[in-house]
This record gives C-alpha cells, structure tokens and sequence, in this order.
C-alpha cells in the first residue's frame, strides 16, 4: 500500500512518500523537488510540470497556471473576474456555472473545468510517485489552504476522484506543518501539564496563513487559525512589475502590459530578482535582451526601493497575527516558539515584521517549501494500516461558523441554530431532533458571510424524504445526524424516523415485545456529538436506555407546537383508569436525503471527467511511444554514422558500407520531411531496416573488442593446468594425493582445448574483418567454464588428513615429538588454506 502526501500550492507542487527510513521528498523526471503547478496543451498530447512550465513564454494561450484559486466558483464570481484579468489564456462558464479554461487541444477548442485541471497535474504527480515508489499510487492526503470552504474542498476532493485517486483526507496546510513538527518532538509536555503554544506562520505565493497550536505528548490540538487569502509572494512580485512597467514606459516608451509573453517575462525576471534582494542589500541589476520591438532593456533595485515599494503589504502582515492571538486567547509570552514556512516568508522584511510582533526570533527548524508535503505524507502513514506510526492526535478546527436552518410546519415560521462555531473542533457530529408529518428541507450557510473569501454564504440544501405521521396522526420523531467529516466539508450522514405500532395482546401474550427498542439513532461514527430538539434546545439527552420524557398536555394551540402530540394522553382519554396500557413497538426507519450542494459536480458529469482523463492519460502514452520511437531511430542514424566514419569502417566491406551509408543518409532526410509526423510503426520499421545492416557490423566489432582477451584468458588457463601435470608427474607432494584416473581427465581435457584453440584461431586469423567470425566470445566463455569444470574439482581436491604415530605415543613434555605434532597440524592448516583459497579463487572465475 502507497502512503504519499500531496502538496499541491499555486505556484508549485512537492511529493512526499513514506518509507521504512522516514519521509522522502520525490524528485521528478528533471531531479526537481519541486514540480510546478502548470498544464500546457500542444496538437497531440499534454504536458504537465517542468515541461509545461518551459513552454509558458512560447505557449502561453494555450497554458493553464494559477488556477487553485478557482475551485468550487461560477464564473461570474469577483475573484475569477480578478484572475482573468492577469491571464494569458481565457476563462469561461462550463455547463455547471463553473469556471473552466478555454484551449485548443488536439487541433479542437475545449472548455476544461478547475476540476479537470487540477486532476491533469494530480495525474502527473501520481505518475512520478510511482516511478519513485515502482508500485501503484491510489491512497494519498491532499493539502487544502485553511480557509477553503465546503464549495472549493468539494471540488478538490472531484479532482482526486477524476484522476483515480483515493483522498483519505483534506489536510489544511498549517495542520500538516504542525504535525511535520510535533511528531518528532521529545520534549514535549505530559498531557496533565500545560502544553507547549507554537504559532505557525506561512506565506506562500498567494496567501497567507497562521494557526496556534498546542502541543502535548502524542497530541496537537489546533487552536485557532487565521488568514489573508490576498496577500502572497507575487503581491510583492506585481509591486516590481509594476515599477518596472512604468520604469520602461517611461526610458524606452514600452507598453509591456499590453504584450502578453513581454509581461510573462517580465514576471519572471522580477521574481528572480525579488529572491536575490532577499539575500543581497546591494543593487541588483535587471536585464532583458530582446524584450520587445528588438529592444534590449535593463534597470536594477535594491532592498530599500523594494521595501518602500511594498510597505503597505507588509503593515497587512500584523493582522491576521492579532486576529489568531484574539481567538487563541494568548499573548505573546505565551508563545514558547514562531515557526516560518512558505517561500515568501524568507523576504526579510516579512520575517522582521513576524519577529517584531511576537517580540522573538522566529524559527526555521522546518523546510520552508516541503514541510506541508512531509506533513500529508505522515498523516497519510497514520492512516494506512501498512505503517506503523508513533501515536499522534490531531485536532482541528473549523475556519467559518455554521448555521442550518429550517422550516417548521404551520405557521410557526422558520428555525434556526448555529451548528459549528468559528474553531469548534473536527470531525464532529451533531443530532437533531425534529417532530414532522411531512417532508422538510435543512438549509446550511456559513454564519458569518463578511468573514469569507467566497461570495456565496450557502453551502447547500438538504431535503429529508418520505416522511410520514405516526398511526394516531400525530407527528413523527425525526433524528438528523449533521457531521463535518474529516475533509472539513459538512453533511448529513443519516436520518432517523421513529414509528410507534400497537401491538396486539395475542402477540403480546406469545412474544415478548419492549416498550421501546434503540430510540438512538444507531450509526458506528466515533465523532463526538450533542443532541439538540426542534425549536428549543432541551435539557436532556436521549441516551437509548429510557424512553423519552413526555410533556404534559398542552390546551388552546397546543397542535401547532412540535412537542405536544401526546400519545400517552389521547390513550388515558378513551380507556377507564384501571385499563391496562397496549404494548407499543418503535421501529427505526432510515429515510432518504437529497443533498442539492452549491457547485457540486454531479455523478454523471464526474464519470465523465473520468473518463476523458482516462482517454487524454492513454493519448498521452501512445505520443510519448510515438516519439521516443522517433528520437531512437534518430540516435540510430546519427549513431551508425558516426562508427562507419570511425572504428566501424574495417568490418563492413565497401559495397556495403555505401549501401549503408545511403541508407543513412535517406532516413535522415525522410525524418526531417515527411517523416517528421509519423505513426510509431512506421519509425519501428525504419528503424528495423538499420539494424538489420547496423547490427552484424556491430557485433563483428565488439567480437573483434572481446573475443582476442578471451583466448588470452583461455590459454593462460590451460597452461596452468599443464604446470598442474608435470608437477604430478614430477611427484609433487602437493598433488600425489590425486587419483591418477582423476588427472587423466585433467590431461584429456586439456589437450582436447588446446586443439581446440589451435583450430579456431587459425581459421579465425585466415578470415577479414568484415567478414563473420569463425568463433564467436560466447563459445569462448563456454570453453572456459568446461574447463574449469573439470579440472578445478581436481586440482583443488584437499588432501586427507593423516595422523601421526608420534602425536599418538608422544608423551607430555616430548621436545622432539611435540615438534613433529605441530609441524603436521600447520602443514594440514596450510593445506586447508590453500583449498579455501582456491575455492574463492573459483568463485571470483
């Protein structure tokens, strides 16, 4: 099972994976860490990342950037209108009233959603964690900037599901840097004692994030968070375009801003320079050479000119720093440590102005660009039973309040509760209980609509179905189980009906049948939940072991109030007082809920993008075979000419090699003339018509490299074996032990080679180069391994062990005896060295 966490950022992406060693940071096909979040669209295929991002000067209409900005928004929403306004590409309404961008792929106009977009770069971040991994990628953790709201996770959480991911979880950014942090603490308090209070601070590209933290051992309990969704690294990168803009205006009478690639390139330069002032105080220099109408520009900027320019975006630092503080109910000397993270936090009057207010150095313990990464990919391994993780909790919060509403039946007019408040704690669940005969719809919204950066307050509708009244008439309990999961997006994950019967007394009398059974709603969910009535919030809570409590009847408009239907009472009213009570049956009926959510994608739409991406994804594979088979007949050509000119010349004879060289130079000509956009089979059989020239030459040339080292080997050898038999002809001592019928083997098969390499070598030495060979290195190696095979188990057999009459009768002290002892002992140990020696020796052949 794969535990890989996403940290998918405006600007760019990284790719964390779990192992058994820890967490690991992917690089891609170009050993980045990073991979930029840009999809480029071309004639035949799409490119995604460092590719992509090499194409955005020359290809910029038809290359989607900054797009994260636009999930779960219609088209007509401010902030789209805003980001359209600086794109090089154009924007539209899809079908859903969402927002899409418009390229030419394929030769054909197309209308891509936020949703298909995102899930084409999460494609491609899949693709290069699995080449790191060499297994599949289907479970993964996406990190989400804190203040996304139901609307923009919804369409996150789409995108993970049209690229064929399993999302176990929306982590918000600051929550993943927390738990990077904390789970590697050692010093963290006991959870009695007073946990220990970190403020995160990231700013990133486009947005700037904070959260309090509390920590504890094996705990994190997010306290509050805060943010600007306005303020970024390219904040500070416009204020230099703009200066620069008007700066060329001005020098060199130049438009930029009405040059799209001249304003991109610009953009560029005045990132790269922003990073260097970051490091440098001196004035660094900017220069562009052809930059529009042929004309070379330059300017330069220093640090000051930099922080004058932006000292209104770094005074809207401070605020979401008091805002957390406010809501976290801390001061500053409460704060035990600042952690920084995010690229523009290393802009050094931003960082001046964090450890200004917080009156402390600010930390950089953590990778300021990888640490939301590492943070998924962690609790990414917390949630896959694959690992083995140091127990950790986390908790966090809601960025919004919630309210749901409600209609009530007569004229009671409408209800309404806030939910969730701002920073209650999530996963959480919430029971509502409701008296109806009828069908209702629950309303949710965001309680607050000036505290969000969305436009629309309303997270959806929920239209509870097929509600009926009780036996008697009367209204029927209805349970409503609300629940922020743990992706942070709000639902209801049941709804409960309760149905009273009467049962008859026969059936009383022959079954035993309780007052009441399971008057809780029974749904496995280990959230946390509270219970809250209609119309009031009641000071009980239905545990499932009693009944209800029953009011008492209620005279003059008592039906139009939800809890006066009295069942008990109506019964007391037609039996005398002495009559016994009938026996009712409660049954727990699970009713259907329509969820009609604001930009949700529906089902079908979904399958779909599903499969268009399955489509685009093959498309893809099929051109990228199609052009390496391009590329490696291409390497052929150039390959094989090149040799011919060089050390292939002497093994191809003349006639061919002009064949050949025609045949070169005609595949080189067609590729760059009709051949440059061709099916893959084609270049297959092209490129199968050089190598069935190329190859035998090739290979009478590595022969030729080989085969003369081989019969070295060989001969050297087999002359050490005829060393071998005249010293045991000889009578060595150090090979009498072998049996004469053994070395007759030896002997046979030695001569049996050196015939063998008599006759080859001279058939091989009377043949030309160009021609092929009489023997080949691969038969050589045979010869080799024939030979070791039978002699070496020969030649290195031990020699037995044979004990000595002295060391036998040698008595306790015997000088001369005891010598001789010793000396057989270390001439049996020598020998034993000599064999393992040889063994080894064997082994290395």
């Amino acid at each position: 099972m794969s535990v890989v966490g996403f940290d998918v950022g405006f600007q760019n992406c990284y790719i964390a994976v779990a192992r058994g060693g820890g967490i690991e940071t992917v690089t891609n096909e170009f050993t980045d860490r990073c991979t930029p979040a840009v999809v480029s669209f071309g004639q035949k295929n799409r490119t995604i990342g460092n590719a992509a991002k090499n194409q955005l000067i020359s290809h910029a209409k038809n290359t989607v950037f900054n797009f994260k900005r636009l999930h779960g928004r219609s088209f007509q929403d401010p902030v789209v209108q805003s980001e359209r306004a600086n794109l090089p590409y154009d924007l539209g309404p899809t079908e859903d009233d969402c927002v899409g961008a418009k390229v030419l792929y394929m030769d054909e106009e197309h209308l891509f959603s936020t949703e298909q977009v995102t899930a084409m770069l999460l494609t491609k971040m899949k693709e290069i964690a699995e080449a790191h991994l060499q297994k599949k990628v289907h479970d993964c953790v996406i990190s989400i900037p804190s203040f996304f709201t139901d609307a923009e996770r919804r369409s996150v959480l789409a995108a993970a599901q049209i690229a064929g991911l399993n999302c176990l979880r929306l982590m918000n950014e600051t929550t993943a840097v927390a738990l990077n942090y904390g789970i590697y603490k050692q010093d963290l308090p006991p959870q009695e004692e007073k946990p220990k209070t970190v403020v995160f601070v990231d700013m990133g590209h486009s947005a700037f994030q904070v959260s309090a933290c509390a920590f504890s051992k094996g705990k994190v309990k997010m306290l509050a968070t805060a943010f600007d969704p306005y303020l970024g690294g390219r904040d500070f990168d416009q204020r230099v375009v703009d200066y620069f803009c008007a700066d060329f205006k001005s020098r060199y009478r130049l438009d930029v801003k009405s040059r799209a690639r001249a304003l991109l390139r610009l953009r560029q330069e005045c990132e790269k320079l922003k990073k260097l002032m970051s490091s440098n105080s001196t004035d660094i220099p900017l220069n562009i050479e052809c930059f529009m109408d042929d004309k070379d520009v330059s300017g330069k900027m220093n640090r000051a000119q930099f922080e004058e320019l932006c000292v209104d975006l770094i005074e809207r630092v401070s605020v979401p720093l008091v805002a957390v503080m406010e809501q976290a109910l801390l001061q500053p000397q409460d704060i035990s440590a600042v952690e920084i993270v995010g690229g523009a936090t290393r802009i050094p009057a931003v960082k001046s102005q964090i450890s200004k207010f917080f009156g402390k150095e600010v930390s950089t313990t953590l990778n300021a660009d990888e640490a939301v990464a590492r943070g998924c990919a962690l609790q990414c391994a917390i949630l896959s039973p694959a690992f083995k993780v140091r127990e950790f909790s986390i908790t966090d919060v809601l960025p919004f309040p919630l309210t749901l509403a409600w209609s009530t039946e007569a004229d009671e007019g409408n209800g309404c509760h806030e939910l969730f408040c701002k920073n209650h704690a999530f996963p959480f669940s919430k029971v509502m209980t409701f008296y109806r005969k009828n069908p209702f719809t629950l309303e949710a919204s965001y309680t607050d609509p000036t505290s969000l950066p969305y436009p629309q307050a309303k997270i959806g509708e929920f239209a509870v179905q097929k509600v009926s009244p009780q036996e008697d008439g009367e209204r029927s309990k209805v349970k409503v189980k609300v629940h922020v999961d743990t992706h942070g997006v709000l639902g209801v994950s049941s709804v409960t009906m309760v149905h009273k019967l009467k049962v008859e007394e026969k059936a009383v009398a022959t079954e035993d049948t309780p007052e009441e059974t399971n008057t809780q709603t029974s749904v496995d969910n280990p959230d946390a939940q509270d219970e809250i009535q209609d119309g009031e919030v009641q000071g009980w809570v239905d545990t499932g072991k009693q009944a209800a409590p029953q009011r008492p009847p209620v005279d003059g408009g008592g039906q139009n109030n939800p809890l006066s239907g009295n069942n008990n009472a109506d019964l007391n009213t037609h039996h005398p007082p002495d009559a016994k009570k009938p026996k009712m049956k409660v049954m727990h009926i699970s009713l259907p809920v329509e969820a009609r959510l604001v930009q949700q994608l529906g089902k079908e739409r979904l399958h779909n993008y599903r499969e268009l991406e399955v489509k685009m994804i093959t498309q893809d594979r099929l051109e990228k075979e199609r052009s390496d088979a391009k590329n490696e007949l291409e390497e052929y050509v150039y390959y094989f000419r090149h040799q011919l000119e060089g050390p292939y010349q002497m093994f191809l004879g003349a006639e061919d090699q002009d064949k050949f060289s025609e045949l070169l130079t005609k595949t080189e000509n067609w590729l760059y003339d009709e051949g440059d956009d061709q099916d893959k089979e084609v270049y297959l059989d092209k490129l199968e018509q050089i190598q069935r020239l190329g190859m035998p030459v090739q290979e009478r040339y590595q022969e030729a490299e080989w085969r003369p080292k081989l019969f070295e080997e060989l001969k050297a050898k087999i002359q050490t074996y005829v060393m071998i038999m005249e010293d045991y002809n000889n009578k060595d001592e150090s090979y009498m032990h072998i049996d004469p019928g053994d070395m007759e083997k030896v002997r046979s098969c030695v001569q049996d080679m050196q015939e063998w390499v008599t006759t080859t070598s001279s058939a091989q030495d009377r043949l030309r180069p160009d021609q092929d060979p009489a023997v080949h290195s691969s038969q050589i190696r045979e010869k080799l391994q024939e030979l070791r095979n039978v002699c070496e188990l020969v030649v290195t057999k031990p020699r037995p062990r044979v004990d000595s009459p002295a060391e036998e009768s040698a008595p306790t002290g015997g000088t001369d005896h005891g010598k001789q002892a010793e000396e057989v002992t270390l001439e049996h140990e020598t020998g034993l060295q000599n064999n393992e020696m040889c063994a080894s020796c064997m082994e290395d052949d």
